[in-house]
Order: C-alpha cells, then sequence, then structure tokens
C-alpha cells in the first residue's frame, strides 16, 4: 500500500508514530504538507499536484487536518475522494466533528447521550436557554475551541450572561451546555477505529481546573469501558462519518454524555498511558479498507431522473406495520430498502422478511413519486411547496 498522510506537522508525535507503524508493516508512507497542494480540476479529470508536480498515485490517504486549515485541508481531501483514493476520514466527516454545534445538531437525532445545549444571537434569548439547560452552572463553549480552548464554567447566571455578551461582541459564536456536575473534572476518550474501540482513558483534571485535557495539565488513565461506552463511541463516529476519531464522553447519571468528536486525535497521550500499538491499529484497519473507498451514496443514486433517496417513517396508523418488507408493497412500487432505523438501531440491507413495527424509519432509494404518496398526509401538507406558475414572458 502506498499511503499518504496530510499533516503540516511531519515531527509531531502522531505523525511520526503513524509513519514508523506503516513503514514497519512494509508499507510505502510519505508526510504531504496540506497546504502545498494545488487541486486541478477539468471536465471528467480531477487531479492534484504537490510543490508544482502532478501528484503522483496513492492508494491511501490518512488526513491529520488541523483546526485553523479546515477549508482548504477539507478541499484536499475531497479531490483525494473524487480521484477514487480511500480517505481515512473523509472531507464530509471531518467538517461535521470539526464544528461542536453542526455535530451536536447530527447527533441529536439519534439515542445518544448529549448534554443537553442551546445556541443563540439574540440577547434577549440567552436567560431562557440557561433556563433551559437547568440554569446555572452551565457550561459556555465556543463553536470551534480545541484542546479545551473556550470552554468556560460559569458559576452563576449573571456570570454566564457576562461571558455570552462579551464572547458575542466579539463576533464569537457560543454554546450554552448543561454542567453535567458528576463527571466534573473527568473524562473518557474513546479511540475509535472503523467499527471498533481500540483504546480508552480516563482524563482527570488536576487542583481547581474543571477541564480534563492533558493539554492543560489533566492526568490520564487506561480504562476498560462497558459495552454501553464503547457502543456509542462507536455509533458517534460512525453518524458524523468518521473511521477513525477520539469520542470525548462524560460519565452521566444516565450513562454517557458525547462531548465532542475528534476527527484528528491526538496518539501521545492514549498511547503512553495505554501501551498499546494504536498507531499501528489505524495503519492497520487502513490496509484492510484500501479498495473500498467512501462514495458520497446520496450524490451517486440520485444522478438517475426521477429517482432517489428518501426516509420513510412508519406512524403508529400505518398499513406497513405488523407486515414484512416483502407483503409491505414497496418492491413492486420500485423502492429499495437500504436501512432500517429501529429505537437506537440501524439495520443495513434488512431481510424482507423482517417485520414492520410503529415507529422504524427506512433510508429508501427509489422512485420519488413513489415514495412521495407514502409520507403521512399532514406531514406531506406541512412539507409541500406551493409551485407558482411560470411567467412565460421573457
Amino acid at each position: 500500500m502506498k499511503l499518504a498522510i496530510l499533516s503540516c506537522g511531519p515531527n509531531s508525535y502522531s505523525t511520526r508514530r503513524l509513519k514508523e507503524a506503516a513503514e514497519s508493516r512494509g508499507h510505502k508512507v510519505k508526510v504531504l504538507d496540506t497546504l502545498k497542494f494545488a487541486i486541478d480540476l477539468d471536465r471528467g479529470s480531477p487531479d492534484l499536484y504537490y510543490r508544482q508536480k502532478q501528484l503522483s498515485d496513492y492508494d491511501a490517504v490518512l488526513p491529520r487536518i488541523g483546526a485553523s486549515i479546515t477549508y482548504y485541508g477539507t478541499a484536499v481531501v475531497r479531490q483525494f475522494q473524487e480521484m477514487d483514493v480511500y480517505c481515512a476520514n473523509t472531507a464530509h466527516g471531518i467538517l461535521n466533528s470539526r464544528d461542536k454545534l453542526r455535530s451536536l445538531q447530527i447527533l441529536s437525532r439519534h439515542h445518544l447521550g448529549i448534554p443537553k445545549t442551546n445556541f443563540v444571537r439574540d440577547k434577549k434569548d440567552v436567560l431562557p436557554a440557561i433556563e433551559r439547560v437547568g440554569n446555572a452552572p452551565v457550561i459556555i463553549k465556543l463553536i470551534e475551541g480545541t484542546q479545551g480552548i473556550g470552554v468556560l464554567l460559569a458559576e452563576s447566571t449573571k456570570s454566564a450572561e457576562a461571558i455570552i455578551e462579551l464572547l458575542q461582541s466579539q463576533k464569537q459564536n457560543v454554546l450554552v451546555q448543561k454542567f453535567v456536575a458528576e463527571s466534573k473534572g473527568k473524562d473518557i476518550r474513546a479511540l475509535v477505529v472503523g467499527d471498533r474501540v481500540v483504546a480508552a482513558m480516563r482524563r482527570v483534571a488536576q487542583g481547581q481546573e474543571f477541564r480534563s485535557n492533558v493539554h492543560r495539565g489533566g492526568v490520564a488513565e487506561a480504562v476498560e469501558l462497558s459495552e454501553e461506552y464503547k457502543n456509542t463511541a462507536v455509533k458517534a463516529a460512525q453518524i458524523l462519518g468518521l473511521q477513525v476519531a477520539g469520542v470525548d464522553m462524560l460519565e452521566g447519571k444516565d450513562g454517557p454524555q458525547i462531548m465532542e468528536v475528534n476527527s484528528s486525535p491526538g496518539l501521545e497521550g492514549i498511547e503512553h498511558c495505554t501501551q498499546l500499538d494504536i498507531a499501528g491499529a489505524i495503519i492497520d484497519y487502513i490496509a484492510a479498507q484500501v479498495d473500498f473507498p467512501e462514495i458520497d451514496v446520496r450524490q451517486r443514486l440520485t444522478v438517475s431522473r426521477g429517482y432517489g433517496v428518501a426516509e420513510i417513517y412508519v406512524p403508529p396508523e400505518s398499513k406497513f406495520i405488523g407486515k414484512t418488507i416483502t407483503d409491505s408493497g414497496l418492491l413492486e412500487q420500485d423502492i429499495n430498502v437500504l436501512t432500517l432505523y429501529r429505537d437506537a438501531k440501524a439495520i443495513p440491507n434488512p431481510k424482507y422478511s423482517r417485520v414492520l413495527q410503529p415507529g422504524d424509519k427506512l433510508l429508501c432509494f427509489g422512485k420519488l413519486d413513489s415514495m412521495r404518496t407514502l409520507v403521512p398526509a399532514n406531514t406531506r401538507r406541512k412539507r409541500k411547496p406551493k409551485v407558482k406558475p411560470l411567467d412565460s414572458g421573457i
């Protein structure tokens, strides 16, 4: 395998370890500066140039995109994807995780624990937002902060108001988040590779510091996670579209609470504390997946006119309840079920003998007109836009 590691820090611990792990397994590997690429666009032939020369062929790419170069870095990753090169993390996944608000918006519709969070702009909405998350103390976060920077604890409502007002005056977007008191000063970092957690550590803050990040003096210890925490970490990474991720969770009284998902997790702290070859696990996973580059399914499947991807909800009064997918008549209407969502489970490529239940969601590909008739009438009325006739005059 010929691997490219995209990194602006070739001497950083994580980049060096990934390069060493790849070379020790007999792979060819190069560390390429993300900012030295030029993106070449032409009809039917997307290409990349590196340091003014056409880039040679690579089998796989491992992006290590820093927050300060997110826009350009994800553009480079996206170009590799359009060239059908396997990317351990896609541009879409990186963008989803980099924005704290965006990631929580995506996770909130799934059955995963997240701290109650509010995002407001109007000064009048600040107090109601603080009340909705459970009143002070509250956590205030910058949307794009990293390594604990831009995370503040407001002990009172007045101090929360003052902090938010100050940050907003500086054109900063902030989140107001519930303070999970039982986890004060500690959190869990789970390192997800593919569909498993390869290592985990508990980070504990020191002194009066409530942030447990190792960069802020937190002490790390290896921890064996329960199945609930492992499943939560893996699902969070997969929902956001990441194959390699650091998932940070709080230990709440009701189970794991996801704080954020990092698409370029540092390896130094977790490797030292667990004594595990995490870099090697990442390289082994990439080598196993290199023949299956990630594709934008919606983009590819919606090329055919009149066909597309849609989610069909099965309400309690649906005629489908108690019927199998075969008996539902979907196949006769040229509708294929790609994934069945039931409670917190996603069942890919479900068997046609599976019986449908109230609350099921079906991710389908097929004729849009046929699928439109299956949307409940009240939902259809809310969503159906009024189409005005075109003016024939020029």
